[in-house]
């Protein structure tokens, strides 16, 4: 599986992060996150995917 960020929704409130700290970090300038595996490793699918569902802004979706 992978995950899309959409830079124009995101605010850099790193819910994804707390959730998935394996899948995801805030940018350099902590205004956008990203997304730091290609393929989510299948031991991580789950918290990604409750990180994509809790995304306060809906910036995050799976591809």
């Amino acid at each position: 599986m992978r995950i899309i960020v959409d830079p124009d929704r995101c605010e850099g409130q790193a819910v994804c992060v707390g959730l998935a700290p394996a899948v995801f970090e805030l940018g350099d300038d902590d205004e956008v996150v990203r997304v730091i595996v290609d393929e989510v490793p299948e031991e991580h699918e789950k918290r990604a995917r409750k990180a994509v569902a809790k995304c306060p802004m809906a910036a995050l979706r799976e591809a």
